[in-house]
């Protein structure tokens, strides 16, 4: 019988470019602009969303914050205050870089009266540098485990590093299925319907965590619709689709017939101590 996590790695799998097509990439097909995380970073610090109740509740008056698949720090900077620190874990030197770069921008906690934000980033892929992080309060995941195909072990490593609460954040669907029209244009390919939030949660209860869960809309993704951020999609759709720039027209034509759509997400944290 396929445990859940097997499931889900077989879901994954199945996202795969087929060789063919991944030979006439003329760039990368997983580069992600650094300016989209960059500008959610801000939208994200405005918005009061269930997983950042949840993170702030479990910090109290102050503590640290490991985040994972950190990006730029829109999951861990949009908790300080209260956070007092943060170890930011990445495989991408840029998106650290900038995370850095964000976090001196931000102001002083308390007007001054509280000490100033320490910020640690560590380069590599979890669980793979787990060893290099010890435990802090709150360990926060945002948008990162549809990158992680052995589901599993990612998920203990994530949980063994939290003293009092794991969050995790992702979307309902896989994150590219509004893609699927695209791939079936432009390549004449299906794409898999999962996994989704739902095969996640059997993953958690096979490993015996029961997790509080609460779906909501994503308003920082509803609220990226600038001259900009069009811009940086036709880019990353390029790339994604491994086309190249003379179909950047025919590109925009077809997102353009897409549907508006708004994107649910799901917040799921426990506790390590219930």
């Amino acid at each position: 019988m396929t445990s859940a996590a097997e499931h889900w790695a077989e879901q994954l799998a199945g996202w795969a470019i087929p060789e063919d097509i991944l030979a006439q990439a003329p760039e990368p097909p997983w580069i992600f602009p650094t300016a989209i995380f960059a500008r959610r970073v801000a939208a994200n610090r405005s918005l009061e969303t269930p997983d950042r109740v949840a993170a702030r509740q479990a910090l109290g008056e102050g503590g640290s914050v490991l985040d994972v698949g950190a990006g730029a720090g829109a999951a861990s900077l949009a908790l300080v205050p209260p956070a007092t620190s943060i170890v930011a874990v990445d495989a991408e030197p840029t998106m650290l870089e900038e995370l850095e770069r964000q976090a001196r921008a931000l102001p002083a906690p308390g007007g001054g009266s509280r000490p100033p934000l320490s910020v640690r980033t560590v380069l590599g892929r979890w669980p793979g540098v787990a060893d290099l992080v010890e435990p802090q309060d709150v360990a926060v995941c945002h948008h990162v485990v549809y990158n992680v195909a052995d589901i599993a072990p990612f998920v203990s490593a994530l949980a063994a590093r939290a003293r009092r609460r794991t969050v995790v954040v992702l979307p309902e669907d896989h994150p590219l299925s509004w893609m699927r029209p695209l791939w079936t244009r432009f390549w004449g390919i299906d794409r898999p319907d999962g996994p989704t939030a739902e095969d996640l949660l059997e993953v958690l209860g096979e490993q015996g965590i029961s997790p509080q869960v609460r779906w909501f809309e994503d308003a920082a993704f509803a609220a990226a619709d600038t001259a900009e951020e069009r811009a940086a999609q036709l880019l990353a759709t390029r790339r994604r689709l491994c086309l190249t720039a003379d179909r950047d027209t025919e590109i925009a034509e077809a997102l353009d017939e897409l549907p508006r759509r708004a994107r649910r997400v799901v917040a799921v944290w426990w506790d390590t101590f219930p």
